[in-house]
């Protein structure tokens, strides 16, 4: 019986598509520092879905929660809500690569 290596799989293309998506509906719409944050901020989650697309599905559920941070725009008919900014975004992609970063403690 033979085993197939995994290959990175349509869940990784799809991470890749939706960054890509978004950065390119933000270089429509940002200019200057704006849109070097999202292009640094969209390069980095790339190589975070890259690096973790055969590790734990911890680790890529945190990469996962990164990806869909910078994708999804909060927008509501609440103004008390604010629109999510990049920074933000950038927060969430800073957490899971710390956490990446830190070997989970065994029981």
């Amino acid at each position: 019986m033979t085993v197939e290596e995994r290959g990175l799989g349509s869940g990784t293309d799809v991470l890749i598509r939706k960054v890509d998506s978004r950065l390119a509906a933000l270089r429509a719409a940002l200019h200057g520092p704006d849109l070097e944050l999202a292009e640094e901020l969209a390069a980095r989650l790339r190589e975070m879905i890259l690096a973790t697309a055969r590790s734990s599905a911890a680790d890529r559920a945190r990469v996962r929660a990164a990806v869909h941070y910078f994708v999804q725009r909060r927008e509501s008919r609440d103004a008390r809500l604010p629109l999510r900014s990049l920074v933000a975004a950038q927060r969430a992609a800073d957490r899971a690569a710390r956490q990446l970063a830190t070997p989970n403690p065994t029981p």
